[in-house]
């Protein structure tokens, strides 16, 4: 027998299959490891770039392997040691880093509805929402596969993380020069390419497209780790815009049932 189920991305009702399959549109558990799994391979072994560059920008053995422990979110490390590298303040640096971590705990809160777990689990869990765990649990049809997912992810991606980052570390001097193997480019390339598909509105469009005029544009007149700051004005700058044009809108209608 089959019961109706909400799906936890956008609301809709769908049946519930309780004989083996993760969702109501009879996905099953192993096709939702598969993708879970092509993902934590996938963006898991790009830590070895994080490992080489982050030994080429000075940090030790263990400066490194500890970023990768305990802070566990691609794009804010290779911003860190990238504004290190570039001569940036390390505070700045820092802050820098710590702002597009920030997007993490939005994730957390969506997460913590879907996932529902106990209140013990959830700091652990917490460690493991990014951007890659989000999108796969995001995915899913239902809470079952939604910790599937997220779990498989999860773990798939920390492990191989961690051990990339070890290897890209101790193998920094063998590579010798990263900018001549386009190394430093890997983990901003895997962040654009996860991004990317969810820019699907105008508003997305736009305010991605002017976070990316304002780092670029003041990347050469601002000390390293600035300019990533300075880009996050694009969002409220383009809601505000958005914010006025729909007043502007409805003043004529206001006046017009007058």
């Amino acid at each position: 027998m089959a019961e109706k189920t909400a799906h936890p991305a956008t609301g809709d009702i769908r049946d519930q299959s309780v004989a083996g399959t993760a969702g109501g549109a009879g996905k099953p558990d192993s096709a939702v490891v598969r993708d879970a799994l092509g993902v934590g391979v996938a963006v898991g072994l790009s830590g070895f770039a994080f490992g080489v560059t982050s030994a080429g920008a000075g940090l030790t053995l263990l400066q490194t392997c500890a970023l990768s422990l305990l802070v566990f979110t691609g794009a804010s490390q290779f911003a860190l040691v990238g504004a290190l590298a570039g001569g940036g303040n390390p505070f700045t640096a820092a802050a820098g880093a710590f702002f597009l971590g920030t997007r993490n705990a939005f994730y957390g809160l969506r997460l913590s509805q879907l996932l529902a777990l106990p209140r013990a689990v959830k700091p652990f869990a917490a460690q493991w929402v990014i951007d890659e765990t989000t999108a796969v649990a995001l995915a899913q049809p239902d809470r079952r596969s939604v910790r599937i997912g997220f779990t498989v992810t999860g773990l798939t991606l920390y492990v191989l993380w961690n051990l990339t980052t070890l290897l890209g570390a101790l193998g920094a001097e063998a590579i010798g020069d990263i900018a001549a193997w386009g190394l430093d480019a890997a983990g901003p390339a895997v962040f654009l390419a996860l991004l990317a598909p969810m820019l699907r509105t105008a508003t997305e469009r736009a305010t991605a497209g002017i976070a990316v005029v304002l780092g670029l544009g003041l990347l050469p007149v601002l000390p390293a780790g600035v300019p990533v700051l300075v880009a996050a004005l694009a969002a409220p700058a383009v809601l505000w815009y958005q914010g006025r044009g729909a007043r502007r809108e409805r003043v004529p209608d206001e006046e017009a049932s007058r």
